[in-house]
């Protein structure tokens, strides 16, 4: 989709604004955000997405190198305009079981733990999200709002600033969505509007009910009732959708992933994904997901890890807490067994890559309780220092000349580097040297901020051991098709060559989300409730 031209000049008044609550975590708000929100936007309306306050791992940088969830992100790309931190002004990125990085604008603002957040951050936090609220109403037509976890957490309501608070600040009327896939959804719909104040009740408008599978004929009784019970409508009953592959913001999607067992369904290449507690990023890994012969697993113990032809360390909020799990669980031992037993390859990516080197500096205590060091892996002459400030950017280039990566036919017989560009991004807070340039190669040359070419990435001369700080990797079709053809080179098997492309399979994605929502979903109801026209401007 094209981004619309913004005309906010000529709009006399703020933008219309609807906001998408839940009732419990996870229930599809983001999802449901980004349909409603493409429909909007295929209805003529210039649609942005805000959600005040974001927790979650994995996040997404703006044009401008700040960082924001990554479901604001989505839904920015699914509405066909530029991310920006308006839209997630504050973001908590957990660091430990009760300690977050507070992320305000993009930047990184302190590290507090929940009690200090909410005794001492949040009271000053309403100027900072209605600022952004407002100059967002200022650009666009309309302004979709959602909601995290519940708005019945009696516990967090005195200072909320993502929920009914929210929704009263800027007056917007309420759409709560529940999932019925998980069970008790008219328990968890009846029993959250009983915990809200009349005042906050008063702005509930519409049930939407999500993750629907089965005939609608048989639900038809329950939702009658719940209407007559509650007096609001229910505005539709929204179908599962199976392999929706639109990439999702937490970790929670990828319980019940484990490869103890799971059976790799007749797919020629065998990838397997370090689940270690912090896991962020894991979305690197969603094309590789839907190839067609492509297996991608997570394990969690060094047990499920057996010999895949591909072991990937994944990024991590806290490396050095996550590297300490990967030694409690015997996976450096289970890691050199399977390059020992067949594996191909062992890549690290962001937090990963720092895993493989030689040792972690933490010299002001970023990621640990006191200044320190840690032993790496040692798979790669490389040491890391954790610094205060944060890299966060967007980078594009090509492979270097020299990489070490086994791409299928190898450079002449496939295409120069030069031919194979890459792009994607950083986040991190450590920087990287290495102590021995001869042993290894440089796997790109990306652009630096002055415009000339810089060496990013390392691997061993063979290709086996690599990493990289590049998130998004694995999105250019071309470099990914390369690399797995070349695992399939090394095994014996014809390449398959291009596959499909990343960005139009997301495209497609965002359609197939919105064309099913629009067609359960009573969107003349939702613009009615909005106060604005349904033919769009």
């Amino acid at each position: 989709m094209q981004e619309q031209a913004a005309t906010p000049e000529k709009r006399p008044q703020p933008a219309a604004v609807l906001m998408i609550q839940g009732t419990a975590s996870d229930v599809g708000k983001s999802l449901v955000t980004a349909a409603i929100g493409r429909i909007m936007t295929r209805d003529g309306y210039r649609t942005a997405p805000f959600k005040s306050q974001n927790m979650a791992l994995n996040s997404y940088v703006t044009e401008d190198g700040k960082e924001i969830g990554r479901a604001q992100g989505m839904q920015a790309e699914a509405f066909g305009i530029t991310a920006n931190t308006d839209m997630n002004p504050i973001l908590l990125k957990p660091s430990g079981e009760m300690s977050a990085q507070i992320v305000v604008h993009g930047v990184p603002h302190t590290a507090l733990s929940a009690r200090e957040y909410r005794e001492k951050f949040l009271p000053e936090a309403k100027s900072t999200v209605m600022d952004a609220l407002g100059r967002l109403r200022t650009a666009y037509d309309i302004v979709l709002m959602e909601g995290a976890g519940s708005p019945a957490e009696i516990n967090l309501k005195a200072r909320d600033i993502v929920n009914m608070n929210l929704a009263g600040w800027a007056d917007a009327p309420v759409l709560l969505v529940a999932d019925i896939d998980r069970g008790g959804v008219f328990a968890f719909l009846v029993g959250t509007l009983e915990l809200l104040e009349p005042h906050e009740r008063a702005r509930v408008k519409g049930f939407i009910i999500n993750k629907f599978r089965g005939d609608l004929s048989l639900l038809q009784p329950g939702l009658d009732w719940l209407e007559q019970r509650t007096g609001i409508p229910v505005l539709g009953v929204l179908p599962f959708l199976p392999r929706l592959r639109i990439e999702a913001e937490d970790s929670v999607v990828l319980e019940g992933t484990s490869g103890r067992l799971r059976a790799k369904q007749g797919k020629e290449l065998d990838i397997a994904v370090i689940r270690y507690p912090r896991i962020s990023n894991f979305t690197d890994f969603d094309p590789l997901e839907d190839e067609p012969d492509t297996a991608v697993r997570y394990v969690s113990t060094a047990i499920e890890l057996g010999t895949p032809d591909v072991i990937i360390l994944p990024g991590t909020k806290n490396t050095a807490a996550d590297l300490d799990y990967l030694r409690e669980q015997g996976f450096p031992e289970a890691i050199a067994a399977a390059l020992n037993q067949g594996t191909r390859q062992l890549a690290g990516i962001c937090g990963g890559y720092q895993m493989l080197g030689l040792k972690l500096l933490d010299p002001h205590a970023v990621e640990s309780a006191e200044p320190g060091e840690r032993e790496g892996l040692g798979l790669l002459p490389l040491s890391t220092s954790f610094l205060q400030q944060k890299t966060t950017v967007r980078a594009s280039g090509m492979l270097a000349q020299d990489h070490p990566l086994p791409l299928y036919g190898g450079e002449a017989a496939s295409a120069p580097a030069a031919e194979l560009p890459v792009a994607g991004y950083e986040i991190h807070m450590g920087i990287t040297t290495n102590h021995d340039p001869a042993s290894v190669r440089s796997l790109f040359q990306l652009k630096g901020p002055d415009g000339s070419m810089q060496q990013e990435g390392w691997g061993t001369p063979e290709g086996r051991v690599w990493g990289t700080y590049l998130h998004g990797l694995f999105h250019n079709d071309a470099l990914r098709r390369a690399w797995l053809d070349g695992l399939r080179q090394s095994k014996g098997l014809a390449p398959l060559g291009q596959t499909f492309s990343a960005a139009a399979l997301r495209e497609q994605e965002f359609d197939r989300l919105a064309d099913t929502v629009r067609a359960s979903l009573d969107m003349a109801a939702i613009y009615e409730i909005m106060g604005v026209s349904q033919q769009g401007r």
